[in-house]
């Protein structure tokens, strides 16, 4: 898991930004809690049911949304109350700093491992489909499998979009 609030917890932000970050850690507190329950193997599920909740249908962050999500994943609905449980955030703030050890501490979400290279992104929007997905896949990990690649970057002209 990674945690943005944590990584932020020391900068001097907006307001606003704050109270996304005190979102975050309710939505990773129930991706724990469900972790604990039922292993790795439910981040990824229980990541896209909440996300898709908050990003494409508007969700309120909260109790209502996380019970819906976990039971798209199948997982105990009781686990959403895991949302104000802060005994999750040494397990989430392990996982975190496990993560930025791989790739150092100037970085964002993704974080990706594969096949002993790690990298943060890439950031992509919209995602490819099918064998564009696979040929932009081979190309980022042929770049970052590359000992002396550190970055490639540009500004973004469009925000994130989900289809």
């Amino acid at each position: 898991l990674f945690s943005l609030a944590h990584l932020n917890k020391d900068k001097d932000l907006a307001p606003e930004y704050k109270a996304r970050l005190i979102r975050s850690w309710q939505a990773t507190r129930v991706i724990a809690a469900a972790q604990e329950k039922k292993g790795n193997e439910i981040t990824l599920p229980l990541y896209t049911a909440i996300s898709s909740r908050i990003h494409l249908k508007k969700m309120e962050v909260g109790k209502e949304l996380f019970t819906q999500a976990l039971k798209e994943v199948g997982a105990d609905e009781n686990l959403a109350s895991a949302e104000s449980d802060s005994s999750f955030d040494k397990a989430i703030i392990a996982s975190h700093e496990a993560g930025i050890a791989l790739v150092g501490s100037d970085v964002g979400t993704p974080i990706i491992a594969v096949e002993g290279t790690a990298f943060f992104g890439p950031v992509i929007s919209p995602a490819p489909k099918g064998e564009e997905a696979g040929k932009l896949w081979d190309g980022v990990l042929l770049a970052a499998s590359y000992p002396g690649f550190f970055e490639i970057k540009r500004s973004r002209n469009v925000g994130p979009i989900f289809d």
